[in-house]
């Protein structure tokens, strides 16, 4: 669901993701036609990102 949030409304993602200050710095670059591109490719990195922290916090809790 997020990474289709972060095709369509990149800055979005930023705030699911608990980066707002981030989310802010991504609307003002897709407000411009220009900037859309790189806010969506931007969002979608940042969500790879995330989703790979989260998995290493869940084997780091695993193994203690």
């Amino acid at each position: 669901m997020r990474l289709i949030i972060a095709l369509i409304l990149p800055w979005l993602t930023f705030f699911t993701i608990g980066r707002p200050l981030a989310g802010l710095i991504c609307l003002i670059l897709q407000v411009t036609l220009i900037g859309w591109l790189p806010a969506t490719i931007w969002a979608v990195y940042a969500l790879s990102q995330f989703k790979t922290d989260q998995k290493i916090e869940r084997a780091l809790r695993q193994r203690a």
